[in-house]
């Protein structure tokens, strides 16, 4: 089957290796890999913004990343049931006048047959933060991979 394995149903592995993936894709700040996982119709809840399709993902995606200066981002698997996984993440960056920002949230995937996501529901909070309280210092390590990230 083509697409982006690991394909649905998920369990405990297959699932918290999608979360992985997703994390890593991420934390490469590149949106045209990044939408890649997702379908050509893709529809997105972003915070109070609503995104569809690849090219829109893209846009939105170099938009963030332009504003979220180093961003780096921890995601861990909170829930699965066939073709749905349920996330929670935090991540880290900083604005243009230097003010860093931890960001915590929730998000609802829900993916095709051939693993790609086609619904993406994204909740999330902002916390200002001083620099000497950052945590997240780029893409996680292989030792930190499956551990879970702590709350506060």
């Amino acid at each position: 089957m083509a697409g982006r394995p690991p394909f649905p149903p998920f369990d405990a592995t297959t699932a918290a290796q999608k979360v992985q993936a997703a994390e890593d894709a991420w934390n490469t700040r590149d949106p045209e890999r990044v939408a890649l996982a997702y379908t050509e119709d893709s529809v997105w809840r972003n915070r109070d913004r609503h995104v569809v399709g690849r090219p829109g993902i893209v846009a939105f995606l170099t938009e963030k990343w332009e504003r979220e200066l180093e961003y780096a981002l921890r995601k861990e698997l909170w829930a699965f049931e066939a073709n749905r996984i349920g996330v929670r993440f935090q991540y880290e960056s900083h604005d243009a006048s230097g003010q860093w920002w931890r960001s915590y949230g929730n998000e609802l995937w829900e993916f095709t047959e051939d693993g790609l996501m086609r619904r993406r529901e994204a909740s999330i909070n902002d916390r200002p933060i001083d620099e000497s309280e950052r945590r997240i210092h780029g893409p996680r390590p292989e030792s930190e991979r499956g551990v879970p990230f702590p709350l506060w």
